[in-house]
C-alpha cells in the first residue's frame, strides 16, 4: 500500500513553496525555492493523476462487488478494473522512481578522461575509438564538447585525452562509463589475422564549480613552461603551458592546449577541482555504501566493466551481464543508450531495494 502520508507531505510542501513565492522577494532563497518548485511540479502532477486513477479503481471495484450490479455491467466493470489496476501500478512505480535520492551532480557537466591501457599502439587506437564514440553520443544529445588536453598515439588514437562535455543531464547519462574498457579485434598491422586484446580506461568526473570545492592558493605549486609540439614561433617565445600540483593530495594537472597561459590555468583548475572532488566523493561512497561494490555508478576504475568484441559484433557489460550484438551501432554512439538505460534501471532497482521499497 502506497505511503499516503509521504505523498501528502510532498503536496503540502509544494503548496507552501507556491505561497512563499507568491509573496515576491529575491536572493538566494528565492532562487532555491524556484528550483525546488520546478523539481516538485512533475512529481505533484504524477501524484494527483495517480490519486485520480485510484479513485476510479475504487469505484470500479465497488461496482464489481455490488450484488445489485447485473452480469453484463459487472463483466464490463471487471475488465475496466483490471486496466485501471495496471495503470495505477505503473503510475505508482513512476512516482517511486521520481522520489529516489538524486545525485547532486546528475544535471551538470562532465570532465571526460580517456587513457590508453595495456596493448601499446592498439590501446591508443582503441582509446581514440572510445573518445569518438562519446563525441558522437554527445552530439546526438546536443551537448557541447571541448577538448582540454590530449596526447596522441604514435600510430593514431590517443595516449590520453581530456574533454569537457557540457549539457543538461550529461553526468546522469555518462557516469556509468567510468572503468576499464577492453577490446578484442584484429589490428590493421596483424598479418596473420590473430585477435589481440587491449584496454583503455575511462574516467567520468562531475565538473566541480568553485562553490563546490574551495582550493587555497597556498596549497598549489604552479610551474610554467613553453608548449611542446607544433605552434611556430609562439612555442619558442611564450611560456603558456602550465602544470598545477595540489600539494595536500598530490593531484597534478598539466595543460598546454591554449596559447594563453590564463586560459590554460583556468582549464587546469577546472580539471584539478573535478579530480579532487571526485576522489573525495569516492571515499565517501566507499565508506557509506556497500551496494556500490556492484560498480553500477560507482566509478570504480579497478576492474573491467565492458568488452567490445569486433569479430563477433558483440559488446558485453560485465556489471549487469548484458550482451548485445550491435557493436557497430554502439561504437558509433547511437547504440549506447540501450546500455546506459539498462545500467540506470539496475541502479534504480538497487536504490529501491535499499529503501525496502521492493
Amino acid at each position: 500500500m502506497p505511503p499516503n502520508d509521504n505523498l501528502d507531505l510532498i503536496l503540502r510542501r509544494h503548496q507552501e513553496i507556491g505561497a512563499r513565492l507568491s509573496e515576491g522577494g529575491g536572493g538566494n532563497d528565492y532562487a532555491s525555492l524556484l528550483r525546488e518548485l520546478a523539481e516538485l511540479d512533475p512529481v505533484v502532477a504524477a501524484i494527483k493523476a495517480y490519486r485520480t486513477k485510484e479513485r476510479e479503481r475504487a469505484d470500479l471495484a465497488a461496482l464489481v462487488a455490488d450484488a445489485a450490479t447485473d452480469g453484463e455491467m459487472r463483466a464490463m466493470a471487471r475488465e475496466e478494473l483490471e486496466a485501471a489496476e495496471a495503470e495505477a501500478a505503473a503510475m505508482w512505480q513512476e512516482i517511486r522512481l521520481s522520489l529516489l535520492p538524486k545525485d547532486a551532480a546528475d544535471e551538470g557537466n562532465v570532465i571526460l578522461e580517456v587513457r590508453a591501457g595495456t596493448g601499446g599502439d592498439e590501446a591508443a587506437l582503441f582509446a581514440g575509438d572510445l573518445f569518438r564514440m562519446y563525441l558522437k553520443y554527445a552530439e546526438s544529445k546536443r551537448w557541447k564538447v571541448e577538448v582540454l588536453s590530449m596526447s596522441e598515439g604514435a600510430a593514431g588514437g590517443y595516449k590520453e585525452i581530456v574533454a569537457e562535455i557540457a549539457g543538461r543531464g550529461a553526468f546522469a547519462r555518462m557516469k556509468f562509463e567510468s572503468g576499464v574498457h577492453r577490446v578484442q579485434r584484429v589490428p590493421a598491422t596483424e598479418t596473420q589475422g590473430r585477435i589481440h586484446t587491449s584496454a583503455a580506461t575511462v574516467a567520468v568526473l562531475p565538473e566541480a564549480q568553485e562553490i563546490d570545492l574551495v582550493i587555497n592558493e597556498s596549497d598549489l605549486k604552479i610551474d610554467t613552461m613553453r608548449s611542446s609540439g607544433a605552434g611556430g614561433q609562439h612555442v619558442n617565445k611564450t611560456e603558456s603551458a602550465i602544470r598545477i600540483t595540489h600539494l595536500p593530495t598530490g593531484v597534478v594537472v598539466a595543460m598546454q592546449e591554449e596559447r594563453s597561459q590564463h586560459r590554460n590555468r583556468a582549464k587546469a583548475m577546472a580539471v584539478l577541482r573535478s579530480r579532487i572532488l571526485d576522489a573525495q566523493n569516492q571515499r565517501a561512497d566507499d565508506e557509506r555504501a556497500a551496494d556500490r561494490r556492484s560498480q553500477v555508478g560507482s566509478g570504480d576504475r579497478s576492474q573491467r566493466i565492458r568488452t567490445y568484441n569486433f569479430p563477433q559484433e558483440r559488446v558485453t557489460d560485465h556489471r549487469i551481464n548484458l550482451t548485445l550484438y550491435t557493436l557497430s551501432k554502439v561504437i558509433e554512439g547511437e547504440g549506447l543508450d540501450e546500455i546506459i538505460d539498462a545500467l540506470t534501471a539496475e541502479r534504480q532497482a538497487e536504490l529501491l531495494a535499499a529503501q525496502g521499497a521492493l
